[in-house]
C-alpha cells in the first residue's frame, strides 16, 4: 500500500516575522477580508508569487506559446481579468482575496459581515451547485459565482428574525 503522500506547506513564511510594516499590512488585510490568521495571507501571497514566477519564466522564453495560454486560462477561470503576462505580473493580493468564497458570499449580500460569511461557510450553510462547501478559502470559479446560495434552513431563520 505504501505511505501516504507527505503533506507540504502551501506557503512560505516571511523571512523576518517581526517587521512592523509587514505586520500592519497583513493585519489590515486580515480585518478587511475576515481572515483567521496570517497563514491565510501567506498562502495567497505564495500563490501570487508562483504565478509571477511562472509568468517571468514564460516572458524569458518567447517560443513557449502553449505555456502562456495555459497560465492565462488558469487565472481567467477564477474571474480575474488578465490578457497578457504583464497583467499577471501586475496582479495584487486583493485580486485573489476577492475571489475567495468568504468574500464572494459577503459581496453577494448573503451575509452582513465578512465574519458572518465565514461562519456560514464553516457551518456548512453555503451551497455551490448543489454541493456544500465548507472551506472559506475556496477560490470561486467565474461560472460558479451565480450558483452560490444559502441553505434553505438558514434563509428561514433569517426571515424569522426580521
Amino acid at each position: 500500500m505504501g505511505d501516504p503522500k507527505k503533506l507540504r506547506r502551501k506557503y512560505s513564511r516571511p523571512p523576518h516575522l517581526w517587521k512592523r510594516d509587514r505586520i500592519a499590512e497583513e493585519t489590515e488585510l486580515s480585518t478587511r477580508y475576515g481572515l483567521k490568521n496570517m497563514k491565510e495571507v501567506w498562502k495567497v501571497k505564495s500563490m501570487l508569487s508562483n504565478f509571477r514566477k511562472e509568468a517571468r519564466s514564460l516572458l524569458a522564453v518567447t517560443v513557449e506559446e502553449k505555456g502562456k495560454n495555459e497560465l492565462l486560462s488558469s487565472i481567467r477561470k477564477w474571474g480575474i481579468d488578465v490578457k497578457t503576462l504583464e497583467d499577471v505580473l501586475a496582479l495584487k493580493v486583493d485580486d485573489l482575496f476577492d475571489r475567495r468564497l468568504q468574500s464572494v458570499v459577503h459581496k453577494k449580500g448573503l451575509a452582513t459581515t465578512v465574519k458572518q460569511a465565514r461562519q456560514y461557510i464553516i457551518h456548512g450553510h453555503v451551497i455551490i451547485d448543489e454541493k456544500v462547501v465548507d472551506v472559506p478559502s475556496y477560490l470561486v470559479l467565474k461560472d460558479e459565482e451565480d450558483k452560490i446560495r444559502l441553505n434553505a434552513r438558514v434563509v428561514k431563520v433569517e426571515e424569522n428574525k426580521k
